[in-house]
């Protein structure tokens, strides 16, 4: 018989779920399973991954044409619904009485719905830490979705256990009604008492109204053996220790009882195998048959968008987009050469053949918009950075201020025909002034087509050894040691310092290049994991932990603008500490969405610039244009010399002053050799560097 999970939490149900989305996929194909679904608390922060991670599983990988998969995604949510998703205002009597409810995108119009719902949970619904909707939106975004009687926590069951079966009947009702062939009784045993209960009006329910009975397990780890890792998350969560006693009794999402903890009811909350659910359904096993049904209503969904740019007004003498670019282009040409020379034209119309080739003139007419208001407003923004600096487009166009041709830049690096993705240009603003252009970006397009990014914060190696640590009770001097032995290298994982060789091919000392004294405390760890006390439990549980989305952020810098509201195109959220709404997708996946992302930099540095130029006007009556500044002032490169660089951007660590002092740079094309060294992969040849340097000026 063949079954698929229909309600799986993942990771992304924020420190609530402890299954990684790659081992579910391995768990689900060495089960043969036909399906899998993402039902996540609230939220689609991982539905993305979840979708592009089944395409890396295909059937038959080496027929390019052969688009099956082993295991088809299925797209959800368990929302939290509620009577009134505006009410704001509650108290000890009338409380915020939540709901659960498992929705499914049955196909493209489904995800859209399921996207809008999610969306509007966070935008209209949020109350604390719950992103909430309602049965008006229910009624108005339903279309494309499959619903079910969800778990103990949703409408249907809570209102038989403390409103009786006839009102559990009316609530059963008006699902039934909204989504007819649509709706299925979810049946779910976990052994809990209130379960059994209402299990037993559930299969009356589905007898009286031909409504087909699922079997599903609310899987919240992939393992049995994962149940202490998962009960130690739930402690992260609620700030407890592990040792305060359960609170076992069903109950509301929030409900606190003194000298009490929340915990699962028992370990039973697994992603199970088919035989497992054959087991603990062997009277019903239509139930793990009718899953079959669900997936075969599912139409497969490929979440990878091209693209969509702003909708950027030209003026109405142009036709398009490209005709514009080239005029403004050539306009800013004539401006920036003095001479019109043959090789600087050529240049020009080479970089807008490529653009327009590739459809980007849109994107180039958006940034010199935005950069050209920013100046207008008094903002100070950078020169340019990276490989953008490199077309002389943007050059002409005012994105950046360095001459690619005097430079000797490559366009190429920036933009050619083999590339398939945005060209990325990072623009730096001063801090004080970068939120003025990001108001402008919003006033042009819309508050509801702008966002910033969010980010996810992931219990890395040593946070998961000190929050497990904590949990467990562990003394704060043993939680340090333990810390402590975990290698200094950025990305270490657990995974790899308990399992990887230590020496030779794709080792510890050949990948993460420890030697000495980091190899020795990895073979401490290793001891220490293998006891039987507190510290090597803490190890094991926080390798199974690590990795887990522990919370969420915003991207320092990341901006999206959408042609359309957002939330028609990608699940949004809301954030404490922004105005603006949040992708739920973060940013090395956005753009594959289907949106593009704009990096707005905020640089002190630049505010500092600014500062010292408003000083010397009112000072020294004197204007200083920075961007005209020569840049071959000897007094400039003695300090550069002496390593005085502090509050100049990128020169000011204490490394890169290290080798200024030793290479004692005198012309720019010094700098720009240092600029591009001064990073991880190069920076071992500076030395070689800075002593052809000294040969070459004897």
């Amino acid at each position: 018989m063949k079954f698929s999970h229909l309600h799986v939490h993942t990771q992304f149900s924020l420190l609530d779920g402890a299954a990684d989305i790659k081992q579910l996929y391995k768990k689900s194909m060495a089960d043969n399973m036909p399906a899998l679904a993402i039902t996540d608390h609230g939220n689609m922060f991982g539905a993305f991954q979840f979708v592009a991670e089944a395409y890396n599983h295909k059937l038959n990988p080496d027929d390019p044409k052969d688009k099956r998969l082993k295991v088809k995604p299925i797209v959800g949510c368990e929302f939290y619904l509620v009577e009134n998703r505006h009410k704001r205002q509650f108290t000890r009597e009338e409380k915020d009485i939540r709901y659960h409810q498992v929705l499914l995108a049955k196909d493209d119009e489904g995800y859209r719905n399921l996207i809008k719902l999610c969306s509007l949970g966070f935008m209209e619904g949020l109350y604390g830490k719950y992103p909430r909707i309602d049965k008006e939106l229910i009624l108005q975004y339903h279309k494309g979705l499959i619903a079910t009687t969800c778990c103990l926590g949703a409408s249907v069951p809570k209102t038989i256990l403390k409103h009786g079966e006839e009102a559990g009947e009316k609530e059963f009702k008006w699902w039934l009604d909204i989504f007819g062939e649509d709706f299925y009784v979810e049946m779910q045993r976990h052994g809990i008492p209130e379960q059994i209960k209402v299990n037993e009006v559930l299969v009356r329910f589905a007898a009286k109204y031909n409504v087909k009975i699922i079997a599903s397990n609310d899987s919240h780890y992939v393992d049995q053996v994962d149940a202490n890792a998962h009960d130690i998350l739930l402690c992260i969560n609620t700030g407890e220790k592990k040792s305060t006693p359960t609170m076992k009794e069903f109950s509301d999402d929030d409900v606190m009882v003194k000298n009490k903890r929340f915990a699962f009811y028992n370990d039973q909350f697994y992603f199970k195998t088919t035989e497992e659910m054959s087991k603990l359904f062997p009277d019903l096993p239509q139930a793990l048959d009718n899953t079959n049904e669900i997936v075969d209503k599912v139409q497969l969904l490929d979440l990878k968008r091209d693209i969509l740019l702003p909708n950027f007004p030209i003026p109405p003498n142009f036709l398009t987009q490209d005709q514009y670019l080239r005029h403004i282009t050539m306009e800013g040409a004539y401006k920036r050469y003095s001479e019109m020379t043959a090789e600087i034209e050529e240049r020009i119309n080479f970089e807008l053949n490529v653009i327009e080739n590739m459809g980007f003139a849109g994107y180039f007419l958006i940034v010199s918009d935005f950069i050209k208001a920013g100046r207008d407003l008094g903002v100070f923004i950078g020169p340019g950075r990276g490989s953008a600096a490199g077309s002389a487009v943007a050059y002409c166009i005012g994105i950046t201020n360095i001459d690619p041709i005097k430079y000797n830049l490559l366009f190429e690096r920036f933009l050619n025909p083999e590339r398939k993705s945005m060209p990325d240009i990072d623009t730096d603003f001063d801090d004080e002034g970068r939120q003025k252009v990001i108001d402008y970006v919003v006033q042009k397009y819309g508050k509801q087509q702008v966002a910033q990014i969010i980010t996810y914060g992931t219990m890395a190696a040593k946070m998961s050894i000190k929050d497990v640590a904590r949990v467990m009770d562990l003394p704060l001097m043993e939680s340090n040691m333990l810390a402590k032995l975990v290698p200094d290298k950025p990305g270490i994982q657990l995974s790899r310092i308990f399992n990887a060789p230590l020496e030779g091919e794709k080792s510890l000392a050949e990948k993460e290049g420890l030697m000495g004294e980091d190899i020795e405390n990895v073979k401490k760890l290793r001891e220490i994991i293998k006891g039987n006390d507190v510290q090597g439990e803490v190890l094991r549980e926080a390798c199974v932990l690590e990795g887990s989305v522990r919370n969420t952020g915003i991207h320092a810098a990341g901006i999206i603008i959408a042609p359309k509201d957002l939330s028609e195109l990608i699940p949004v959220a809301t954030a404490k500490d922004s105005d603006l709404l949040v992708t739920q997708f973060e940013g090395n996946i956005i753009e594959s969405a289907g949106v593009i992302k704009m990096d707005f930099l905020g640089l002190k540095t630049l505010t500092i610039i600014k500062g010292a130029l408003q000083l010397i006007k009112k000072n020294h009556n004197i204007d200083i244009d920075i961007d005209s500044i020569p840049l071959d002032d000897a007094k400039t490169y003695e300090l550069y010399q002496k390593a005085e660089t502090n509050a100049t951007f990128q020169f000011e660590s204490p490394g890169m002053q290290k080798y200024l002092r030793e290479l004692k740079p005198d012309k720019f094309d010094d700098l720009i050799a240092m600029n591009a060294l001064y990073r991880p992969g190069p920076l071992e040849y500076i030395p070689t560097f800075i002593r052809r340097k000294q040969a070459w000026s004897r």
